[in-house]
């Protein structure tokens, strides 16, 4: 409450149009980019509004600045606007050839469509597929463990293993390593999608051996962005499509689901410095009562805006003109192919004072990465102005690109991607990039792969050309 009587007037605007845009994202959820644009204005309401209620914003004016963040304020604010200019407009030019099939997803939750033999022939399918790869790559990380069974499939037994452990900057097979681990989080989220959506007994078994003995791997690791990546996407399935017991029970499954994500994301948050993740499960954790008092941290990137804005002015960073998105985008080639590609974020994390001397090359220089956020990545690529700007337009090309998979639903793979896009895009709050996204991507690849011989479903094409085949 001390926090909201200090808050500046852009502030204010900023929340009136996200108020807005969630209105505009709701009547336009038949048209499929409704439900991703409301996503997109939740996860930067979060980062950039929630932040400074949440966390201490008098600490944030001693530390940068009245003017430093108020300037953050109107740079979110350019960046709802542009977000809500460009949305329509970006839809209409990627999805103009399915405009008029109308949302799938709210279509099958209104006609059940999951009951149906087709629907359900889909994830017998799909879930054996699964859990064939999935079974494959674990062959692949017992075998980098030394086939340490508990540290793969039981971390809560013993302590959790690593496959896929490599240094900050790769070298070698890293590459192969980063992709391996990318794949494990696709797989498992689609497994706890299918297990979701399975009405048959044996995709029932197939899902369920698979994610439950995957999805440890994640609860009991430290990084809280992927426990939402393989958890939320089979939630989200289960109470749009799965549940049938109308809106009372969606609400207490959810509700129910969030307190126990939060208690357990808490548990992590406090004592993931101290010990393992097993320990603290089999200890019951930290005592410490300053400890287990501390606010969620991480909710922070309205702060990191601040920052970037005072670093900026004070000319101990530069605006470096589109070199951290160019480093986004090469960075799936492999560093043993190009040994000079750019690094992601160490120049910022330099500015932030997160390099040491005595650290080696293999670490970039630096203890720690810090994140931009989804708009200050934008301002510290272009500035101020078209910065947010910038942001918005990668933004608004997400959306329309997750309503194409809402267009398409029919076809399981795209309704399965959509589930893994929309989750993913909180993620996308900490920063625009491939890291957050390979699993979408991967996945969006293995789909195209699949269906290369496949004809189109009546969702895949233009009410014309269905007309043209009747």
């Amino acid at each position: 409450m001390d926090s909201l009587s200090l808050l500046p007037f852009p502030f204010y605007l900023c929340i009136a149009i996200a108020a807005w845009l969630l209105t505009r994202g709701w009547q336009m959820r038949m048209e499929g980019w409704g439900i991703p644009l409301i996503t997109v204005v939740v996860t930067a309401g979060t980062w950039y509004l929630f932040d400074p209620i949440y966390n201490d914003y008098e600490k944030y004016l001693k530390e940068v600045g009245e003017e430093n963040l108020s300037k953050g304020f109107w740079e979110v604010l350019i960046f709802f606007i542009c977000l809500g200019m460009m949305s329509p407009i970006l839809n209409r030019k990627i999805n103009g050839d399915l405009m008029g099939s109308g949302s799938q997803v709210i279509k099958m939750m209104q006609n059940k469509e999951i009951e149906q033999p087709h629907f359900q022939d889909q994830i017998s399918r799909l879930s054996g597929a699964l859990l064939l790869a999935w079974m494959v790559l674990m062959a692949i990380a017992l075998i980098r463990v030394k086939y340490d069974f508990i540290g793969i499939f039981f971390p809560y037994l013993g302590e959790k293993a690593q496959p896929w452990a490599r240094d900050r900057i790769g070298a070698g097979i890293d590459a192969l390593f980063a992709l391996a681990g990318y794949l494990q989080i696709m797989l498992t989220a689609l497994l706890g999608v299918t297990l979701a959506l399975a009405l048959r007994t044996s995709s029932l078994v197939m899902s369920g051996i698979g994610y439950f003995l995957a999805a440890p791997a994640f609860l009991f690791d430290r990084t809280r962005n992927t426990m939402l990546a393989i958890l939320l996407p089979g939630l989200m399935a289960l109470v749009t499509l799965r549940i049938r017991s109308g809106m009372a029970m969606r609400i207490v499954v959810l509700l129910c689901s969030f307190v126990a994500l939060e208690g357990w994301m808490k548990f992590v948050i406090d004592n993931r410095d101290q010990m393992s993740m097993a320990e603290a499960f089999k200890s019951g954790g930290t005592k410490d009562f300053t400890v287990k008092s501390r606010k969620h941290l991480g909710f922070n990137m309205f702060e990191e805006l601040g920052y970037i804005n005072y670093y900026i002015e004070q000319g101990s960073y530069k605006v470096n003109w589109g070199q951290r998105y160019f480093a986004e985008i090469v960075n799936p080639i492999p560093r043993v192919l190009w040994p000079g590609k750019p690094l992601i974020g160490i120049d910022y994390a330099i500015a932030r004072g997160m390099a040491y001397g005595d650290l080696g090359a293999k670490s970039g220089g630096v203890a720690a990465s810090v994140s931009t956020g989804m708009i200050g990545q934008g301002v510290v690529n272009f500035g101020g102005v078209l910065g947010p700007m910038a942001a918005a337009f990668l933004m608004a090309v997400w959306i329309a690109v997750l309503a194409r998979q809402d267009l398409m639903g029919r076809d399981l793979g795209h309704l399965l991607l959509y589930a893994i896009g929309l989750v993913l895009t909180y993620n996308m709050g900490r920063d625009i990039t491939l890291l957050t996204i390979y699993p979408f991507l991967f996945g969006w690849i293995l789909l195209k792969w699949m269906n290369r011989n496949k004809k189109p479903m009546y969702s895949d094409i233009t009410p014309h050309e269905i007309g043209s085949l009747q």
